[in-house]
């Protein structure tokens, strides 16, 4: 098979004609903020990828997210990293659906049917917050919920139809319970701020989200049954584990993008391409491996430690690929076109994201020789 074959045979297959529209666009074109990236994922029905078949989306399970996730990355990592947020959101509205008998399968519903965008206000983007303490404060007036503060950086901020954030409500109990707000892009109080200073992955779009005392429509927000000594810690892995992954597949598909042009440098060293599709399909398997195990186990700690040695792992592929291919292509390939540079710059944020390796060394170490649950800090 023929590297990526599979990977957008995928796409094809669950959002007819997106591969060949981002195919036809040069790479710069695709990475500028004002890009048409977002635009076409959207117009090939892309945010209803993880909404339920009975909810009228495409159900897509994390081994098929995956594989998208890497195709699109081949082609945008810009769109590809500002999709695996809209999915981390779905993903986890879906998961927290589960815990409650509201109407919260109308906003699934409505995603799908609508394509609506959502960016992602939860506390994930802040390594150190749990997610029943986000950026986002609530104020409770009566029925009445508000939101004020900003997420920032927040992916989707400009295209954006809704905002997820999660937030802490006072339960029957009295004890907090976790609640997923939805915030309509247009609602009153909500703004946009310039925040991404850098052209490395302008177009996903990340600037500042505002909330001003921004009122909360009682449909939209989602109440669970979670509490923070019941299944939160499960809501909180199932959320990490599709983050960690799709982030993953999502850099990979950069990495894969400049595999892909030494494959295509017959003048190239077969020994160097070798080694090249080597490292970025090692860590392909190793994400196959995990989702896997979520199909036969669902997800678990055990699932939680995969995903992070499987993005650690992935970093340390993916720099070994950029030292390869960016010498096997060569200082005219670098100064012909602005991809090779740019890929190799795109390719390094996949360390940014939460949580590092230097934070969970400690953790990880704890749970492996049994001394403690593993835990995000």
């Amino acid at each position: 098979m023929r590297f990526l074959q599979r990977e957008r045979t995928v796409v094809e297959e669950v959002l007819p004609g997106l591969d060949q529209s981002l195919a036809a666009i040069p790479l710069a074109g695709l990475e500028a903020a004002d890009g048409p990236g977002v635009k076409l994922f959207r117009d090939a029905g892309g945010p209803g990828l993880l909404v339920p078949t009975e909810h009228g989306g495409r159900g897509a399970d994390l081994l098929t997210a995956l594989r998208v996730q890497r195709a699109i990355g081949s082609r945008s990592p810009s769109l590809a990293v500002a999709t695996t947020m809209h999915h981390f959101s779905v993903a986890s509205l879906v998961e927290a659906a589960a815990t409650s008998s509201g109407m919260e399968w109308m906003l699934l519903a409505a995603i799908s049917k609508d394509n609506l965008l959502l960016a992602s206000g939860f506390a994930e983007g802040r390594t150190g917050q749990g997610i029943l303490n986000p950026s986002l404060t609530a104020r409770i007036d009566g029925d009445k919920v508000f939101l004020s503060g900003s997420k920032k950086p927040c992916s989707l901020a400009r295209s954006m139809n809704l905002l997820t954030a999660s937030l802490p409500l006072p339960g029957p109990d009295g004890n907090d319970q976790l609640a997923i707000a939805l915030i309509p892009a247009d609602a009153p109080g909500v703004s946009v701020k310039p925040f991404w200073g850098s052209p490395i992955l302008a177009g996903a779009e990340s600037d500042e989200v505002v909330l001003d005392d921004v009122e909360v429509p009682a449909e939209l927000l989602v109440r669970t049954d979670v509490t923070a000594d019941g299944r939160l810690d499960q809501l909180q892995t199932v959320g990490f584990v599709w983050f960690e992954g799709l982030m993953t597949a999502s850099y990979l598909g950069a990495a894969s993008a400049l595999v892909e042009r030494t494959l295509g440098n017959t003048r190239g060293d077969t020994t160097v391409a070798a080694e090249a599709v080597t490292c970025v399909e090692s860590v392909a398997l190793a994400l196959e491996g995990l989702a896997a195990d979520v199909a036969t186990a669902g997800v678990t700690q055990d699932t939680l430690s995969r995903s992070l040695m499987c993005r650690y792992a992935a970093q340390d592929a993916i720099n070994r690929v950029l030292s390869l291919c960016v010498e096997a292509l060569g200082g005219m390939a670098f100064i012909g076109s602005g991809d090779v540079a740019y890929l190799n710059s795109a390719c390094r944020a996949l360390a940014f994201h939460p949580p590092s390796r230097a934070r969970m060394a400690a953790p990880l170490t704890e749970y492996f020789t049994g001394r403690a649950p593993l835990r995000i800090p």
